[in-house]
């Protein structure tokens, strides 16, 4: 077996069941769970519809590219969303279409790092941090060694890459983004990626941000930044060493559909896709066309913005007045403050109001100089119903008073 298996540290999931084993929720309560980051909208009926017309199509072997009209609607959609130049993204030469953004986030580690480097040094991959574990996991069994970029209020949860040493960035052959981000909301600016795709340039490293967060967000006037669009607001329109990736599982309610895409240099993209015909990870063809019909409607996107609107602004003016917690700039998750340290906060809470949020510390790493970003935080996952939200601040709420007594 592979000799970096055992890197692998358990999921945030499994460290949470643990902590929540052996402890009993009063029964005159229906558990409401903030733990878990899955979308509980309403998956769009219409692209149902078009899912369920063409199941006779299962009956055909995929292609590990997708149809050409699957990766064109992605880079039409792709070229409206983030105003890039018509035609410098195109689905023949710039996009892959893939099984949702985890296994496409670990696959393209695989390829993206050189395991024997000329100089011969382990090769790093830079990701923030708190994180999602996969930038982890990807890491180690590419044979690279993490190094992890801290997300705290003291940077409004953005790294501070200015602080990153030259022998650090020469090291560095992935850097992964995560805007916004997952747990914290942050979205990076625009000045930011413009800097990061100079120091790209100057190091020769990749870029890979994760931007599957980027349709939820509060302001119609200002949807958050991508990194494609920073390449075309620099004139760069061959998206050199840039790719990003995106899911139709948080912007269209899908999550069970495992469909997004992979886009950018057509470089990368080219050796990523001679991979993946080894990997075997072919989208089905009704996957594909309910897919198209999803890029191609915005209708269901925005109604979707409208409700997080709605149970975010109620739910922080719930608990505002108790806990360290604001609305964030984008995405489902609020990361809140914890009076208490932020593991048992999790299992009191669980224990006197039947409700689940998930420890900052489970989606941290120390980091280089022992801290732990995500210590005494916790994040909450504004995915049920309004009312669900509501009660559960309530809860919550409830819980932290207590704690003064």
């Amino acid at each position: 077996m592979n000799s970096d298996l055992h890197k692998l540290q358990p999921y945030p999931f499994e460290k949470l069941a643990k902590l929540k084993a052996g402890v009993t929720p009063p029964t005159d309560l229906d558990h409401i769970a903030f733990s878990i980051g899955e979308p509980k909208h309403p998956s769009p009926a219409f692209v149902m519809d078009e899912l369920t017309r063409n199941l006779d199509k299962l009956a055909n072997y995929p292609t590990t590219a997708g149809t050409i009209e699957l990766r064109q609607t992605i880079a039409d959609w792709a070229t409206r969303r983030f105003k890039l130049q018509s035609g410098s993204l195109t689905g023949a030469d710039n996009v892959l279409p893939v099984l949702g953004t985890r296994e496409a986030i670990f696959a393209f580690t695989q390829c993206a790092i050189d395991r024997a480097p000329a100089d011969g040094e382990t090769p790093l991959l830079l990701a923030p941090n708190p994180f999602y574990q996969i930038y982890e996991g990807a890491a180690y069994l590419s044979g690279a060694e993490p190094h992890y970029l801290s997300c705290t209020a003291d940077n409004n949860f953005v790294p501070d890459f200015d602080a990153v040493p030259d022998a650090v960035w020469q090291r560095c052959q992935l850097l992964f983004l995560c805007s916004p981000s997952n747990p914290t909301g942050a979205v990076t600016d625009a000045a930011t990626l413009a800097k990061l795709i100079a120091l790209s340039d100057q190091h020769d490293f990749i870029i890979a941000s994760d931007e599957c967060y980027s349709e939820i967000y509060f302001d119609e006037a200002q949807p958050p930044v991508g990194l494609l669009e920073v390449c075309a607001q620099l004139g760069r329109h061959d998206y050199k060493n840039c790719m990003v990736f995106h899911s139709l599982s948080k912007r269209s309610n899908l999550p069970g559909l495992r469909s997004g895409f992979v886009a950018g240099d057509a470089d990368l993209i080219k050796p990523f896709a001679s991979y993946r015909t080894y990997h075997g990870s072919a989208m089905s063809l009704p996957i594909q066309l309910a897919s198209i019909a999803a890029w191609n409607d915005e209708a269901h996107v925005l109604e979707n913005r409208d409700m997080y609107r709605e149970k975010f602004a109620a739910v922080v003016e719930i608990l505002e007045p108790v806990m360290d917690v604001k609305s964030p700039d984008a995405g489902f998750y609020l990361w809140a403050g914890t009076p208490i340290a932020d593991d048992l906060f999790t299992q009191g809470l669980f224990e006197q109001q039947n409700m689940t949020v998930l420890p900052g510390s489970y989606v941290s790493r120390e980091d280089q100089e022992g801290n732990l970003p995500g210590a005494g935080r916790v994040r909450m996952a504004l995915v049920a119903t309004l009312d669900e939200c509501i009660e559960g601040a309530w809860r919550i709420r409830r819980y932290v008073e207590s704690l003064k007594d």
